[in-house]
């Protein structure tokens, strides 16, 4: 028997989970897993198993915990063990004592996983190469696998973290840190709005001289860029400048610039030099996206990477599944993929990007209040087609906007219904809300969108 004193405590045992204790293992250290719900452990995993309410007296006994990202951190027996002043801890800590290289670290309520990997691939020319990890993918400590005299740890990792990451970890020490943007997306996870950004800024707490951090251009952000640069963080902007059309009227270092025929540029300054590339050549669809891509270009400048080959890379970044993704013309419609908009900031960018669209909408709202989108929608969209279990609000966002609704229950319905409408619009599932009334996950729910289209495609 070992030493509970001495032992670690793994909460949860998705797949965060498994990776905090083979990583643990690895090095040494005795660990106990906990799940509230009935789980097995992956062979080869021979530690203790303990299912059920977590029990704080119970867990009291180990030297620290590491909870999972997706166990609520107001959970009463976790919230009891802190005010113990037990140590309690994110898969973020580990990695944060264990990791002694260039670490970039994204967060955001959306955009995260676009600009991360768009990071990974341009930073990937240079020498070390860099991997890519986090809330996106690969579980960050997976990266650290092979942390040896023989297979050292990457020269470089871009992390994508969340709130619930950064909350749990003493402060981290970004190379280079961006924050996109805050909306009130997983706000319901934490005690309120504040909490939940506290929880992001979190970020850039343990940033110092000679570090980079790219904030927003809003002026809600400007006193937190006069406190880092009282630090000796290099600050940079990023945003919309619709100045003078040419990106360095308003003295923001990345973005998108507003032209004077309704067109934009993307834009990034290597040292003073300024470097656009116009809207028309990238794959990727959306303002917002293209925000997202400026903020990597900026990325990419401040570790040495060409303006050549950044350029290439954003000409060439198609965009990732699920993000406003096109699946081109099938039975006389364009069809567009956003099933990961699962709050109503992301289906405003979305609806934003087009002059008029049928717009699949509805899912599990969260408590978010859907009511913010109605000029966006009484501008862009032509009908709206609701879906899932939450549709009062959805009906009611359109009587409001004066937009026609119907409700159409499933994601297969609205395709059939867009398709039957004729109106020669784009159709665009970008739902506002979660998946979990009918899904999986929003990726459950995008491949049912993508599959139904597909299926016209088969029957036309």
């Amino acid at each position: 028997m070992h030493d509970q004193k001495m032992a670690t405590a793994v909460i949860g045992m998705g797949k965060t989970g498994q990776a905090v204790v083979s990583f643990l293992m690895r090095r040494g250290v005795v660990c106990e897993a906990f799940d509230e719900s009935p789980v097995s452990l992956p062979e080869g995993m021979d530690i203790a198993l303990h299912i059920g309410r977590l029990d704080a007296e119970l867990l009291k006994g180990f030297a620290r915990l590491i909870v999972s990202p997706g166990i609520s951190w107001q959970h009463p027996a976790l919230v009891e063990l802190r005010a113990a002043g037990v140590p309690v801890f994110g898969d973020l800590e580990l990695f944060r004592e264990a990791y002694h290289g260039d670490l970039i670290a994204i967060t955001g309520t959306n955009g995260k996983t676009t600009t991360v990997s768009l990071i990974s691939t341009m930073l990937d020319t240079l020498s070390g190469g860099i991997e890519a990890g986090g809330n996106i993918g690969v579980p960050m400590l997976e990266l650290l696998d092979d942390g040896d005299a023989q297979h050292p740890a990457p020269r470089r990792i871009v992390l994508e973290l969340s709130s619930f990451q950064l909350e749990r970890a003493n402060p981290i020490h970004p190379k280079w840190a961006a924050l996109l943007n805050v909306q009130s997306d997983h706000a319901d996870m934490h005690i309120d709005m504040d909490a939940y950004k506290a929880a992001k800024l979190r970020l850039f707490a343990g940033q110092g001289e000679g570090d980079k951090a790219m904030l927003p251009s809003d002026v809600c952000w400007n006193a937190l860029a006069e406190e880092l640069r009282g630090r000796g963080v290099f600050v940079r902007r990023f945003g919309m400048d619709d100045t003078d059309g040419r990106g360095n009227g308003s003295s923001l270092d990345a973005g998108v610039s507003l032209q004077r025929n309704g067109s934009w540029q993307v834009f990034w300054h290597h040292y003073d030099v300024l470097h656009t590339v116009s809207s028309d050549e990238l794959p990727a669809q959306g303002m917002h996206q293209h925000l997202n891509l400026a903020c990597a270009a900026q990325a990419a400048a401040d570790f040495g990477i060409s303006a050549s080959v950044i350029r290439q890379s954003l000409t060439s970044f198609r965009g990732l599944p699920h993000r406003l993704q096109s699946l081109g013309p099938v039975a006389g419609c364009e069809w567009y993929n956003d099933s990961k908009a699962t709050n109503p900031a992301a289906a405003k960018a979305a609806l934003e990007s087009f002059h008029q669209v049928v717009w699949i909408c509805g899912g599990l709202r969260k408590g978010l209040d859907i009511s913010v989108l109605k000029d966006v929608v009484a501008d862009h969209v032509e009908h709206m087609l609701v879906i899932g279990t939450d549709v009062k609000p959805f009906m009611d966002l359109a009587a409001a906007a004066g937009i026609q609704a119907t409700f159409v229950k499933t994601v297969e319905q609205a395709v059939k219904q867009a398709v039957k409408m004729a109106y020669g619009a784009p159709v665009l599932l970008s739902p506002a809300a979660a998946s979990q009334d009918q899904f999986k996950n929003y990726i459950e729910r995008g491949n049912a969108f993508m599959s139904a289209v597909n299926s016209l495609e088969q029957h036309s």
